[in-house]
């Protein structure tokens, strides 16, 4: 075992709590936890911020919600742990849970714990350093992910009751709408016109299935050598709701431009030299997976998930003006969410 474990470093400013009193409930919770314990923060985790534990038993993963005042339908830990947990022994390769707490009392907030899945976490997705071969592989490794998701049986699972998935897109656009106007730091028009084009273009409804929220290659742990993906992660935007969605989120990285230190994606990159697969070679391997014939209304899946990524941010640039975000970059997020609102508005204003 190596002392370092990637992406982790000291607990940040605001972040602390109780070690001692965590170590004495996972004591009486997980079979073969026994102290000392040691705890460290991933930069990750823009949200709900995350912790590596290490004990004499072992290394393990610890999300919390974050300090401060908090939207109510907000950092929603528990839906995490349930879908996780429902997930466990199917082909959709997720952490092993093993506790849940929502007493506060414990280390201020509500929290879970599960395995640690050592492995690569490819954050750049441009993939710097790796051959074209090997880029090619990752990415339909990727692909092959997202469509076990999709196909994934939720009602034997015991789901139904995950989501509301009737006029997912409508209920959607309404939630990210609001909690932008509940964070709004500032007016960007075309945040506005695109939330107007979204009103007034929505496809029907899709055939439901789990839908992650936010699956990209940042949230997957490959193995350590082989295009292998061991586990998803950052389950808190999950729900039941239209595949498309998550499809179209997977993808935005074809839409936004490559080396944003935010929002980095595959604009101006060539990326088949790199051997990463064009943005129709990707959608049509999906197609072979999950069975489709066809990809309805890709532009406006593409428009909202834009909408929506920039809802998300100006909500972590607007906690990072309250001094409590979750991750040392999210200033950065400031400039990034503005750069994504124009992506969407100019995506479906070019007719």
């Amino acid at each position: 075992m190596t002392n370092e474990i990637p992406g982790a470093g000291p607990v940040r400013a605001g972040h602390a709590f109780d070690e001692t009193a965590l170590a004495r409930r996972l004591e009486s919770t997980i079979p073969g936890f026994h102290g000392p314990l040691s705890v460290n923060q991933f930069d990750g985790g823009q949200s709900n911020p995350t912790f590596h534990l290490r004990s004499a038993g072992g290394d393990y993963v610890l999300r919390k919600r974050p300090p401060g005042k908090l939207l109510p339908s907000a950092h929603a830990i528990d839906r995490e742990y349930r879908v996780m947990k429902a997930l466990a022994d199917s082909d959709v390769p997720v952490p092993r849970m093993l506790a849940y707490c929502d007493d506060d009392s414990v280390i201020g907030t509500a929290f879970y714990v599960m395995d640690y899945v050592p492995g690569r976490i490819l954050t750049d997705p441009l993939l710097p350093g790796m051959p074209p071969a090997e880029r090619a592989a990752i990415y339909d490794a990727m692909n092959d992910t997202l469509a076990r998701l999709h196909r994934f049986d939720w009602r034997a699972a015991g789901l139904a009751d995950y989501g509301r998935p009737e006029n997912y897109l409508a209920r959607q656009l309404a939630r990210w709408a609001k909690q932008y106007d509940a964070t709004r730091t500032e007016d960007v028009p075309a945040m506005d016109r695109l939330r107007g084009w979204l009103e007034a273009n929505m496809p029907a409804d899709e055939e439901p299935t789990i839908a992650h929220g936010d699956f990209r290659i940042g949230n997957l742990v490959f193995h350590p050598t082989e295009p292998r993906v061991l586990a998803i992660l950052d389950w808190e935007l999950s729900t039941l709701g239209a595949p498309l969605g998550d499809l179209a989120f997977n993808c935005m990285t074809y839409h936004l431009p490559a080396g944003h230190r935010i929002s980095g994606g595959f604009v101006g990159a060539d990326t088949a030299a790199l051997g990463i697969p064009d943005e129709t070679s990707y959608l049509d391997a999906y197609c072979r997976r999950t069975g489709r014939d066809a990809i309805p209304a890709w532009r406006y899946y593409m428009a909202f998930s834009l909408y929506r990524t920039a809802a998300i941010q100006q909500g972590v640039y607007a906690r990072a003006l309250q001094g409590n975000a979750s991750s040392s970059f999210a200033k950065a997020f400031g400039e990034s969410w503005r750069m994504v609102a124009e992506t969407g508005w100019a995506l479906v204003a070019a007719d």
